[in-house]
């Protein structure tokens, strides 16, 4: 039984204002300042046409030459449509790139985390906000808030030209509009708190179709598929009820627009008609009038759209900010103490160290293990949070070495191995390797020396080629096939026509277990580093196998240094030093001969397999 796995409670976060969404929004601004300037005369162009036309109904009832302001006309709108079609789509590629932008960084970020946000955070949520949240983003832009700006010229513009046909009229349509904007600026705040927990909504489906997808295979088996169907089917009506909540109140938002078009124009049509009829002023006026009022009009609806859209970006802004200022792996390595190099002929070192998973806060506030199954020392290291994994462990690796760490499941074994590989740092003592404290390292130059194989042998979705030049991206097509003929594994190579270039499916679902666990050991092998730390590398492997596995690390075991986990101590009777490991303490340390004499815990391992 693994650690269980306990959702973070939602956090707040850093707030997600109107002025960091424009800091994401002007990223080019070059760009945004073209379709500024493109709004900007668009504005005029329609500015314009009112105008135009109160000439030309004005010559008409003179009985005045029309051919010069009609065609002065047709131009106008010919311009403003053109102007219109290059800023759609300057905003549409700016919008894309806004999405690209915020999910490059987004992408960085999440892959830079340190490995207890991936125990505490669900995968699918991660993946949710990469893909739906950042879409929001590009949904601003697309939905009107630029085009607003050129809106507002134009509704400012349609004021001042109001404002000087009819005070009156403008008046009542001043008054009409201001309660639209009331009513949108109290329902804005509320779909902006609604969208948050939409997304939030959409991560948890995202988060449980992946892990029904995931373990597929075991669903099926345990005869799950209808439970597991039912419960992402009950995460999907939640995301749809949040949906819903949304729309809801765009639903009081969308018809704003039309009721105060329609009301402001039954109002100035009833009050405008009087005052034609009465001779205050000309039906040349009240035309240029109506035109403006729905030059106003247009914007407003424009910035009744804009504001849903920001409501929901703010919303989604909130989640991508969360993810981006958290701290990356090694943001905080120059405030960490590190302990003074020693001379040594230790290849790695452990003086006295402690570690405890952190703890974490679950959805209902109560405290949890931050470790989940999946993560290092999840299979091996059974223990809630409340547990020390490690207790004041202390052993030496000398170089060129084999040395196996031997223990029941719980003993700490396999986050061992996550502390040198600085998965995780120790919460007490120091390790060291070749003499300076792993802490003081930069991590790229700690992991290029170290060959890491995992007890799961996770191999990637793509080809075997792919999986292989993982760690060692310049290997030729030679030392590829090299490695796999030493790990016994070159059978592969002829299944499938197209060789190195073959697919391995999902998880490396068209491998066998065995062969997952050579390809990760190939992998390790042909980066060729000073150190391999090896965790359960040979459990997935018949006797056959094991034997030529054995047989080819002890190849590549020459002038380097091995760390081996193993349940199988045949695997291990050979080693120069064995580490016997029990609760997270060391209990006993030696050859084979040696702890089968001074180490219960140890004779008796020994005995069930069959060893003494």
């Amino acid at each position: 039984m693994s650690l269980p796995f306990t959702r973070r409670k939602p956090s707040d976060g850093p707030r997600a204002s109107f002025g960091r969404l424009l800091t994401y929004l002007f990223e080019n601004k070059p760009a945004m300042v073209v379709i500024i300037v493109l709004s900007v005369l668009g504005a005029g162009a329609s500015l314009a046409q009112p105008l135009l036309v109160n000439q030309v109904v004005t010559a008409v009832q003179h009985g005045e030459t029309l051919s010069l302001l009609v065609w002065a006309l047709v131009v106008l709108v010919v311009v403003s449509g053109l102007l219109n079609g290059i800023q759609h789509f300057l905003l549409q590629r700016a919008g894309e790139g806004v999405v690209l932008s915020t999910r490059r960084k987004l992408i960085g970020r999440i892959l830079n985390l340190p490995i207890s946000e991936f125990d505490t955070r669900r995968t699918g949520d991660l993946v949710s906000r990469v893909g739906s949240d950042t879409t929001l983003l590009r949904a601003v832009l697309t939905q009107g808030l630029i085009e607003s700006i050129g809106g507002a010229l134009t509704f400012v513009g349609a004021i001042i030209a109001m404002a000087v046909i009819d005070p009156l009229l403008l008046g009542i349509t001043v008054a009409i509009v201001l309660v639209a904007i009331v009513v949108v600026g109290g329902l804005s705040r509320r779909i902006r708190v609604a969208s948050k927990r939409a997304q939030e909504k959409v991560g948890d489906l995202t988060a449980a179709v992946e892990r029904g997808i995931g373990a597929v295979r075991t669903i099926r088996a345990a005869g799950a598929t209808e439970r597991e169907v039912a419960e992402v089917d009950g995460h999907a009506t939640e995301a749809y009820r949040r949906g819903l909540d949304i729309a809801k109140m765009s639903a009081f938002v969308v018809p704003v627009a039309s009721i105060v078009m329609q009301v402001a124009f039954i109002a100035v049509l009833g009050v405008g008609g009087a005052q034609v009829a009465a001779g205050t002023i000309t039906i040349a006026t009240l035309i240029t009038f109506i035109l403006l009022l729905f030059m106003m009009v247009m914007p407003l609806g424009q910035a009744l759209g804009a504001a849903v859209a920001v409501a929901q970006a703010l919303g989604a802004l909130g989640r991508i900010e969360e993810i981006l200022h958290l701290p990356t792996e090694d943001q905080d390595d120059g405030a960490v103490r590190v302990a003074a190099a020693t001379e040594t002929d230790d290849a790695i070192a452990f003086e006295h160290v402690t570690f405890r998973y952190a703890r974490a806060a679950d959805a209902s506030g109560a405290e949890g293990a931050t470790a989940r199954s999946g993560g290092p020392g999840a299979v091996d290291d059974e223990r809630s949070a409340d547990d020390v994994v490690l207790d004041d462990v202390s052993f030496r690796v000398p170089r060129g070495a084999r040395v196996a760490l031997v223990g029941p499941s719980g003993a700490g074994k396999s986050t061992t191995l996550a502390l040198i590989e600085r998965f995780y740092d120790p919460t007490d003592g120091v390790i060291r390797l070749g003499g300076v404290d792993v802490r003081g390292l930069d991590r790229a130059e700690l992991r290029a020396q170290i060959g890491y194989v995992e007890q799961d042998a996770p191999v990637l979705a793509g080809t075997i080629r792919a999986n292989l030049l993982l760690g060692s991206p310049g290997a030729s097509e030679q030392d590829c096939v090299r490695v796999l003929e030493a790990v016994n594994l070159g059978e592969v190579l002829h299944r499938d026509p197209r060789g190195l270039d073959a697919q391995v499916g999902e998880d490396g679902v068209m491998l066998s277990g065995g062969e997952r666990q050579r390809l990760a050991i190939a992998r390790a092998l042909l980066a060729a580093p000073p150190i391999l730390l090896l965790d359960e590398s040979t459990s997935s492997l018949d006797g056959v196998n094991e034997q030529k596995m054995r047989l080819a690390i002890d190849a590549v075991a020459e002038d380097r240094t091995l760390l081996v986990i193993a349940h199988r101590l045949s695997t291990v009777v050979d080693s120069d030093v064995i580490v016997v490991l029990e609760h997270g303490r060391v209990v006993g340390t030696g050859t084979h001969s040696e702890l089968v004499q001074s180490t219960p815990l140890y004779r008796d391992l020994a005995k069930h397999q069959l060893l003494v």
